[in-house]
């Protein structure tokens, strides 16, 4: 189920928010001026232009990537080695702190592309909506394999997540945990649109603008 958004995106029928605290989650992300609008290797012009396209969007039926959500602590960009090292290095996403084992969701509807459990983003899921590519590290679980395929396990969860499979948006699809490289729970949310990596603040920013004045729908 790979859509592609703008015109498909109100094909899908789930709610925008699972609860009324995503959207105070959204107008405390449109107030952070630290989270600007980079993306790798973008000039000031390409930046500008991707944010004219993100708000030309239609954002309905999106969801919130994490549940508790506590603060960002790591905006896209340049910044310091979290190890405590002096290097700079390029950080491709977005981090979301949330209590260990907090649920994860997908942030829009789309098929599973790729799981992994060894590299520094840990139990990480990957999803393909179209032209757009969702990252999520850091997840509790691990990847193990039946008759029928690969597969991320979080018993402790309830939780399978299997390649190829097709996903709706606000599905649960891991809980925070802190495999790989990380020094404290939280979600690592990446985006990629057209194989560009693209700054995920911009993205809910253009949420915020749009379901910002409208009335937000309960999910248990």
């Amino acid at each position: 189920m790979s859509l592609t958004m703008g015109s498909k995106m109100k094909q899908i029928k789930t709610s925008p928010m699972h609860s009324g605290s995503a959207f105070r989650r959204l107008m405390l992300l449109a107030g952070i001026s630290g989270l600007s609008a980079i993306a790798l290797g973008s000039s000031q012009n390409s930046v500008k232009a991707l944010e004219s396209r993100t708000q030309a969007m239609s954002w309905q039926g999106a969801s919130f990537p994490v549940e508790n959500f506590q603060g960002y602590t790591s905006p896209f960009g340049y910044r310091r080695s979290p190890d405590g090292g002096y290097n700079q290095e390029f950080h491709r996403g977005l981090d979301m702190a949330a209590p260990e084992g907090s649920y994860i969701r997908s942030w829009w509807a789309g098929k599973v592309v790729e799981i992994s459990d060894d590299s520094a983003c840990g139990t990480s899921v990957v999803i393909q909506s179209g032209e757009w590519v969702h990252i999520y590290c850091h997840m509790q679980g691990r990847v193990e394999r039946d008759g029928s395929g690969r597969y991320i396990s979080d018993r402790r969860g309830g939780l399978q997540v299997r390649e190829n499979q097709a996903i709706a948006a606000g599905a649960r699809i891991g809980r925070v945990g802190m495999t790989g490289r990380t020094t404290g729970p939280h979600l690592h949310w990446g985006l990629k649109y057209t194989g560009q990596w693209v700054d995920p603040a911009l993205v809910l920013r253009a949420m915020y603008t749009e379901q910002g004045s409208q009335s937000v729908s309960s999910r248990p």
